[in-house]
């Protein structure tokens, strides 16, 4: 399995980071060995530093297509990701580190990509109870149909990847003790795939 992770897809998290907002698809790459069933958030490897990121994830068939969504959690080495980033050097250590990807229950999808968008689908993130990342998952300002399509135009997709689809602005820094939420609900509010960690 390979995990796709999109970029900037939403301008108002470039815009808090201080970044160019992204007109095109841009992607990195996750391990699988960066993705963790546990439900705790080893925090002591990165003092003071360690973002969370709440996105949409995406699971791809044999034919590429969206079979499953859920919920998703990128976590970001800051420190490491701001060191990398003024000699244009790899993320690897700022995004593949271990427990650096979570992913909730997976929820089947049975139309196509673009309906996603127009679905009502809404993310959510809460440290402590206290609500840090909210957006519609329609905010997006890359759609998620560009996504997918630039992927099958020449990534190697397989059967059983995922693609993370970019986080929605209010990312910030997890600490020890914190309890961390994250939520995918429906147009209805109903919720279809969540998270709950501990920060440790």
């Amino acid at each position: 399995m390979t995990m796709w992770c999109a970029i900037r897809t939403y301008a108002a998290h470039a815009d808090e980071l201080g970044n160019p907002r992204q007109t095109r698809p841009i992607f990195f790459t996750k391990p699988d060995g960066c993705l963790s069933m546990e439900d705790t958030i080893d925090v002591s490897g990165h003092p003071g530093d360690l973002h969370h990121e709440v996105e949409l994830v995406l699971r791809l068939d044999e034919a590429g297509e969206v079979s499953h969504i859920a919920v998703g959690l990128d976590l970001t080495d800051r420190a490491a990701q701001l060191e990398a980033r003024p000699e244009g050097l790899p993320w690897a250590r700022s995004k593949a580190f271990r427990g650096a990807a979570r992913i909730g229950p997976l929820v089947p999808w049975s139309k196509d990509v673009a309906a996603l968008s127009r679905s009502g689908l809404h993310l959510e993130l809460r440290i402590d109870g206290d609500v840090r990342q909210s957006s519609p998952v329609g905010a997006m300002s890359i759609p998620l149909v560009d996504l997918l399509t630039d992927l099958q135009t020449w990534a190697p997709l397989a059967d059983g990847d995922v693609v993370f689809t970019g986080t929605p602005p209010g990312v910030g820094c997890l600490q020890s003790g914190q309890a961390v939420q994250a939520v995918l609900r429906d147009a209805d509010q109903a919720v279809l795939s969540r998270l709950e960690l501990r920060c440790v």
